[in-house]
């Protein structure tokens, strides 16, 4: 075996670990916290397959912004504060470990030896030609996926209405 098999069943195993113990908290941030780390994993699996460029966009748009996006979506749906409390070590412990192995194996990837790698052979393409492969391949997948961002995008607005109303309504009451 490898150093890079190696590195891959490592990171597989993490990424599985951590996409586990995300799905099973029951603290929203934590999950969080853990959904990224296996964000994390999968751009180092991009990275390890010779895409630089994939292991960055992950980190860019789902280990930043999508995650932003659900922190913001915790926030507005105002989750308990007591569920935010302080964590003591043992909550702490499963994401430090994750996170060691993470930067052990990021060491052992950029100080290895770059001439044993075999070279993978570069993929030049137009955007346009990109483009219309994408859309005339998989134009199916691609009109599912907007409809998934549409409805997600009309439920947020309905929960947040639906909150101000619950605000406004405590408030009149109140008074």
């Amino acid at each position: 075996m490898t150093i890079y098999a190696a590195i891959f069943y490592v990171l597989a195993g993490v990424i599985l670990v951590a996409t586990g113990m995300a799905i099973t908290r029951r603290n929203l941030v934590h999950s969080i916290v853990y959904l990224i780390i296996s964000f994390f994993g999968s751009a180092m699996l991009y990275y390890l397959f010779g895409a630089p460029l994939l292991a960055a966009l992950e980190i860019i748009i789902y280990a930043g912004a999508i995650m932003v996006l659900f922190l913001f979506i915790i926030m507005m749906l105002r989750v308990d504060p007591s569920s935010l409390r302080r964590p003591d070590l043992k909550q702490w412990l499963p994401a430090s470990a994750l996170g060691l192995i993470y930067v052990a194996i990021a060491i052992l990837v950029v100080t290895q030896d770059p001439g044993s790698r075999t070279m993978l052979e570069m993929a030049l393409t137009k955007p346009r030609v990109f483009g219309e492969f994408l859309f005339q391949k998989y134009w199916l997948p691609i009109e599912i996926v907007s409809f998934l961002l549409l409805i997600a995008l009309v439920g947020a607005l309905y929960l947040g209405k639906a909150f101000a109303r619950d605000a406004r309504e405590r408030e009149e009451a109140e008074k």
